[in-house]
């Protein structure tokens, strides 16, 4: 199997790349408050990632015009920064939006580019 189409590599590389950006949003709190934000972010994102491909997915193929290509994206966006939130709100994140901006970012990139594909697809 590809590396491109491992899904341990892309959880994987999810955890490395977002869970190290919320221990660098976390820089000035001591060590410890790093570490949890990382891990909790690396978690998260490398279960979201498969998740939201799946929603995207769904979405596209069940949505004709233009709300198959609208749709799915913003869902996924609304889906991973309520599941981000909530969750750093409860283990105590202090930082939640400076953590939630990168991977929200991303994963709302990630949508839209993976549904513009899909729906190009034959």
């Amino acid at each position: 199997m590809s590396l491109l189409r491992s899904n341990f590599a892309h959880m994987a590389g999810g955890f490395a790349l977002m869970g190290g950006w919320a221990a660098l949003a976390h820089a000035s709190y001591p060590f410890a408050t790093q570490v949890k934000a990382g891990l909790t972010q690396g978690t998260l994102t490398a279960v979201i990632t498969l998740g939201l491909k799946k929603l995207v997915e769904t979405l596209s193929a069940r949505l004709p015009g233009l709300a198959g290509t609208v749709v799915p994206p913003m869902v996924a966006c609304a889906v991973s920064v309520s599941v981000l939130y909530t969750v750093h709100s409860l283990v105590g994140t202090p930082e939640v939006w400076t953590t939630l901006a990168l991977p929200s970012t991303v994963a709302t990139i990630y949508a839209t580019l993976y549904t513009i594909r899909l729906r190009q697809a034959p």
